[in-house]
């Protein structure tokens, strides 16, 4: 896996769109939030969702909090760059946002899952798609249930999700294994072109 060419965060890369992705539980909102803290130029989009906040979660921090009809009035009107559905509820990247600071040229991540990640492809194919895989399956399987935020039904939703995720990782451009945080952090600052 080689990092893209340019000399740091005025590349041409930088205003390429990079998407995370992977299975639940893999720890992308892990790595998100690495990255955050220490390179607060990157821009990472906080999507709109349908899902009632977890404790601690703020709206406009994790999620912009919306109902079905906001969501729905979202759709309509083409304000979203990608959404999806998973256990119940929806998720969204509002599409102005991130256009807009592409044009100015910042790096910009999304962090989605694979059926958003699939429309980012179709409608803006320059973007950089970048798998987030587990060590193991069974390591994904402790993550997921040792989280005791959700229901079984809902974490066996997850897992069956995961499976199909999992194979689904071929269509990515690049897959960063999660054994290390700090690592991972380091390989996709490379691949946005942002200095470390």
């Amino acid at each position: 896996m080689a990092a893209p060419g340019g000399t740091g965060a005025h590349a041409p890369l930088a205003r390429r769109l990079t998407v995370l992705s992977g299975p639940s539980g893999v720890g992308k909102s892990t790595v998100v939030a690495e990255i955050r803290l220490a390179h607060p130029q990157v821009w990472l989009s906080v999507s709109v969702t349908t899902r009632a906040p977890r404790p601690g979660e703020r709206h406009g921090v994790q999620y912009f909090f919306v109902d079905d009809a906001g969501f729905d009035r979202l759709v309509a009107e083409g304000e979203l760059l990608e959404w999806a559905e998973f256990a119940d509820n929806r998720y969204g990247t509002p599409r102005a946002p991130v256009a807009e600071r592409l044009e100015r040229g910042e790096p910009v991540l999304l962090e989605i899952d694979l059926q958003g990640a699939r429309q980012v492809r179709r409608t803006m194919p320059e973007a950089q798609l970048v798998f987030l895989a587990p060590p193991s399956w069974d390591e994904l399987v402790r993550r997921l249930t040792g989280r005791g935020t959700e229901p079984p039904d809902v974490i066996e939703r997850r897992l069956e999700a995961a499976r199909v995720e999992l194979a689904a990782e071929k269509e990515f451009d690049v897959t960063l294994v999660n054994t290390s945080v700090r690592d991972v952090c380091s390989e996709l600052l490379a691949l946005m072109a942002v200095q470390p």
